[in-house]
Formats: structure tokens, sequence, C-alpha cells
């Protein structure tokens, strides 16, 4: 993975992560533009399959003040996700079963400078489940704080 752009702190708090897949989107040059500018959130969106097709929704990606109104994008419009058909395959079987959901994870450019999400099969939590891991963090921050104390 090359360049982080955006993260969805939310997806990992949220869902136990199965499997992660790495897919291309569909951009128009305006949407790469506001991405390189880094005005992209991943905090709502999610993913759906359409027609046997991967799109990704609601993820905001700002325009510019600088692009024409004529060249444009929707901010928060569908945009296509390209996968093997294999990995699309998987990906409908996994949201057939129950509790099972595709999350994107990260934006990033690819050694290539190509923009990449990551996306992946993931499992809703339960509140229990992420009270456990608000302790679980909260208990290796204060051994990171006693042994940084330590020294």
């Amino acid at each position: 993975m090359g360049d982080t752009i955006a993260k969805n702190k939310k997806a990992y708090f949220d869902y136990f992560l199965e499997e992660k897949f790495e897919a291309g989107l569909v951009l128009q040059g305006s949407e790469v533009k506001g991405i390189r500018a880094g005005r992209v959130n991943l905090k709502d969106s999610f993913i759906r399959m359409v027609n046997g097709e991967a799109f990704l929704f609601n993820a905001h990606i700002g325009r510019l003040e600088t692009t024409h109104h004529f060249y444009s994008h929707e901010e928060r419009g569908s945009r296509k996700l390209l996968l093997h058909k294999k990995e699309i395959e998987k990906l409908i079987k996994a949201v057939d079963r129950d509790g099972y959901t595709i999350v994107p994870l990260q934006l990033y450019f690819n050694a290539r400078n190509i923009v990449k999400i990551q996306i992946a099969i993931a499992k809703g939590k339960q509140l229990h489940d992420k009270r456990n891991d608000l302790k679980e963090k909260d208990m290796k921050r204060d051994v990171e704080r006693s042994i940084k104390e330590y020294k």
C-alpha cells in the first residue's frame, strides 16, 4: 500500500473484519483532484452490490474551488468499484449470509499513483464487543504510560 489519503476508523470499531480486498475506483478528473487535495471522508460510506457490480455510496469527495462547474462532480455520488469477477462472487456470497456487510476501510494511492480503496467483508459488533475493545485499548494505553514513566 502507498500513501493513505483517508481512513474509516469507525469501521474498525463497529465491525469484525473477515477478509480484505483492494479495488480500483471509477473516478472523474475533478474527483481525483479533490482526492489529491485530501478532501475525502469515508466515515458514513458503505458498499452495495447492484446488478452484480460493487458500488461505493455516500463517500464524500469535496470539490476544489478552481474546478469549473461544468466539469465538477457530485460530492456524495455513487462510484463503481473495479474488482475481479471471482472477488465480486465472493463478496456477493458473503453479503447473502446473515449479519455480513462490505465496508470501505481506506483510500490510498498505490505505487503507480492510482487511487485504490481497501474494502473488507465485515460482521457487525455487539455493544459488549465494543466495550471490550475500549477496555483493551485503555489497558494498552495505561501499560504504555507506565513503561514510559518507568524509563
